[in-house]
């Protein structure tokens, strides 16, 4: 019998009726029409190649694709809201025609897009700056109530890694979701999901820090996505590029979910689908 109740919680996401059950944890499979994104920028050309990679990720077992149109790899400038939709309606449409059960998130930070993708068929908005980069997010995700995963950044993607500071790096990631989720939960959205934000205004012993306390966050009573897919805090330590790093992000994954990870966010959905089935197997024997 499961004795962790966060790692196995009894609670579902409502995606526009459809629903999502995180009672076992699930994959979000990664798509970056970004031609600069740190690992596949410039990889999916056209609308076919997202067709393919969807096609896959669903596949391999993805409950969740999250389509990106804007890099937010460290240097990266913010992307005006018209040349973000530009990019990604089209898209979107596409993945929705070809795959009409798919649960779709968007990685955007403009309200604007988010409003023109739930309107246009997107389930999730999935923010990095957890509404910091454009106040009427909040309002925003009111609107609509969709379900609303909201990032911890610090600075922004072009700013972030230039000497990021904390005096405690957990204490002060939890203040910022305590004051963020407090505001959404007065504004009625019920469905909130907290990332940590791994590599995002982190050094690599920030990162290790946070993953390492993983399990504090359960005192929020969310649902907690994790994004370590070939990130650098596995790639300076490894001594590897980007597309060598798989090993280490299922490594890393794993030991997420033993600390309560309810979303895994990868590139590669098929070993991460494999690092839920072995640990919830582990853990069933405890």
């Amino acid at each position: 019998m499961v004795k962790d109740n966060y790692f196995n919680p009894k609670r579902t996401i409502n995606c526009k009726g459809k629903i999502i059950n995180l009672s076992s944890p699930v994959v979000m499979g990664i798509i970056n029409i970004a031609s600069d994104s740190f690992y596949d920028g410039g990889k999916y050309k056209n609308r076919w190649e997202v067709l393919k990679q969807s096609e896959k990720l669903l596949y391999e077992g993805a409950a969740i694709i999250d389509l990106g149109a804007a890099s937010t790899r460290p240097g990266a400038k913010l992307v005006s809201p018209v040349e973000e939709q530009k990019n990604i309606l089209p898209v979107l449409e596409s993945i929705l025609k070809n795959f009409s059960s798919a649960i779709i998130s968007v990685d955007t930070y403009n309200s604007s897009t988010a409003s023109a993708v739930i309107e246009n068929g997107a389930h999730i908005i999935n923010d990095i700056s957890a509404g910091s980069f454009d106040p009427k997010m909040f309002d925003t995700i009111a609107q609509y109530n969709v379900p609303y995963i909201m990032m911890h950044i610090k600075g922004t993607p072009e700013t972030m890694q230039k000497n990021p500071f904390y005096h405690d790096v957990v204490e002060e990631i939890t203040g910022y979701f305590s004051v963020r989720t407090e505001k959404l939960k007065q504004l009625g959205v019920r469905d909130i999901i907290i990332d940590p934000g791994f590599g995002f205004g982190k050094t690599v012993e920030h990162n290790y820090e946070l993953l390492n306390k993983l399990d504090y966050f359960k005192i929020f009573e969310l649902p907690l996505m994790v994004g370590l897919s070939r990130k650098s805090m596995i790639n300076k330590v490894l001594n590897v590029q980007p597309d060598g790093a798989l090993n280490g992000t299922t490594a890393l994954n794993t030991i997420a979910l033993t600390k309560g990870a309810h979303i895994l966010r990868v590139h590669d959905a098929k070993p991460a689908v494999e690092a839920i089935k072995l640990v919830e197997k582990y853990r069933l024997l405890q």
